[in-house]
């Protein structure tokens, strides 16, 4: 059915072979041929700059667990995972978990609110992280914690997990379609913007007072900052230019330093996309997606709904306005920066290389490696034009054996500052601290991308590890999960 041939990487038995597999698909990774333990690791290099100051270059990404209680508190499942953000020794927890601004701007209704009322709870989050960060590393010395904050904007389900209540910026001729939304759905007018920003600044406030060092505002992955990037047609002082589209950003970080001084901010950016694809009906067959395909948008040319994209062939990326960003943000003095790319809603495979797609996805249309490449190939290129805020970089995962010799290669030759892991630490968060102190890495445990951390919440069920987790394997919430796939 898919005429993509794909090597499995749990096959590829010794990193000479997994790079000349590199190799031959035309890619550029760095890989070193062991991994460095001790002081002689990269990964154990302490970051100092600006002001910050992080004991090593292991990066926790922010995920959303679809795990917290109906009112946006933690759930004993959130402390579990947050546990694991602990147990992973990196000493940057970028954000730790996706966290609502407002109830109304939650991605589905088990998602972590910030408020008065879930104050306590998220305290205990940070408070748990450190008891484990110190049972596994010995000190918290170095450890920087960040909290991401976010508005759904597009995606947001606050309610049931079976009712999107979409809070749109502008109207986009495919997403719209997908979602079900009539011409005249509203969109968000600029009052309701300016509320919006408000919340933010309360988050970063009581985020600050719970003794966060930072947070982060979400511009990724299709949710509203991401969503502003993109609203070319959008009028009003919110969209159109480029200086509009970004008052957002700007009206955000301001007010953070007037209400919430000393603490710092990050953006989780997608640097760049491409237009929705979906699945090949032609070659689907036996109730088996098809490889992904992009979207018709012939009718749609110059494009005008995309962020880091060429108007003349949206599937083709253009970093012009990614780097006039970055160098607003460095205007901003926003001293840390994550870089992902795409949507896990709408071109997962450029956002997260996977295998094994998710229960909405595609199957891959090309070597999953192919979007690690480029994702690391373009925070290379922006790490080289901005070598003063400290770049995280993203897709990682993927990689499973192979991830110690790329993460070192590529902090060791300058690539990033900090390799950012996320799937991986549901299975196995300490594989990048097991590496760098010179332990046998336990290959049992390495995520194979099989994406069950994805369709579960697709299923209204909490993120995890499913098939190698026992935590959730052998939980009343795996049975639910495969009775749901077989529908």
């Amino acid at each position: 059915m898919n005429t993509v041939r794909i090597l499995r990487l749990g096959a590829v038995k010794d990193v000479a072979r997994f790079q000349d597999h590199v190799h031959s698909l035309g890619l550029t990774i760095p890989c070193d041929s062991k991994p460095l333990s001790g002081s002689d690791s990269p990964l154990r290099w302490p970051l100092s700059r600006g002001g910050i100051k992080i004991g090593n270059r292991i990066a926790v990404h922010p995920m959303e667990g679809w795990d917290g209680t109906p009112d946006g508190n933690p759930s004993e499942h959130t402390i579990y995972r947050w546990k694991k953000f602990g147990r992973s020794g990196g000493k940057l927890i970028w954000g730790g978990e996706a966290v609502a601004v407002s109830h109304e701007g939650r991605a589905n209704p088990n998602q972590l609110v910030i408020a008065q009322h879930t104050r306590e709870g998220l305290g205990e989050l940070r408070k748990v992280l450190v008891e484990e960060h110190r049972r596994t590393t010995g000190s918290d010395e170095g450890l920087f914690i960040g909290l991401q904050l976010t508005h759904s904007g597009r995606y947001c389900r606050p309610n049931t997990h079976d009712r999107p209540e979409p809070r749109i910026l502008y109207h986009h001729p495919i997403l719209d379609r997908r979602l079900g939304l009539p011409r005249d759905y509203p969109i968000l007018t600029d009052g309701e913007i300016d509320a919006i920003i408000e919340d933010f600044h309360r988050a970063a406030r009581m985020a600050r007072e719970l003794g966060f060092d930072f947070v982060d505002i979400k511009h990724c992955h299709g949710y509203l900052g991401h969503e502003f990037l993109s609203a070319h047609t959008r009028e009003g002082k919110y969209g159109g230019s480029f200086e509009n589209r970004t008052r957002f950003v700007r009206e955000v970080v301001q007010g953070i330093r007037s209400v919430a001084p000393g603490i710092h901010v990050g953006v989780r950016l997608s640097a760049f996309d491409t237009v929705p694809f979906h699945p090949d009906p032609s070659r689907s067959a036996d109730g088996k997606l098809g490889p992904g395909i992009p979207e018709s948008h012939d009718n749609l040319i110059p494009y005008r709904w995309g962020f880091g994209v060429k108007q003349s062939d949206p599937t083709q990326m253009d970093l012009t306005e990614t780097i006039r960003f970055l160098s607003l943000l460095e205007e901003l003095e926003v001293r840390l920066v994550n870089i992902t790319a795409g949507s896990p809603y709408y071109n997962p495979h450029i956002q997260r290389p996977a295998l094994y797609p998710p229960s909405d996805g595609y199957q891959p249309p090309e070597d999953p490696l192919v979007g690690v490449a480029l994702q690391m190939k373009v925070t290379r290129q922006l790490k080289q034009l901005f070598p003063t805020p400290i770049v995280v970089g993203t897709a990682y995962s993927y990689l499973q054996d192979f991830l110690p010799h790329v993460a070192q290669a590529a902090v060791r030759e300058g690539w990033v500052d900090a390799v950012g892991l996320g799937r991986m630490i549901l299975t196995y968060p300490e594989l990048l601290w097991d590496a760098a102190e010179g332990k046998t890495v336990e290959h049992k445990r390495i995520c194979r991308t099989f994406s069950d951390c994805t369709t579960a919440p697709r299923k209204g069920l909490p993120s995890g590890c499913y098939p190698l987790d026992s935590y959730y394997k052998n939980s009343e919430l795996a049975e639910r999960l495969k009775i749901a796939k077989g529908k």
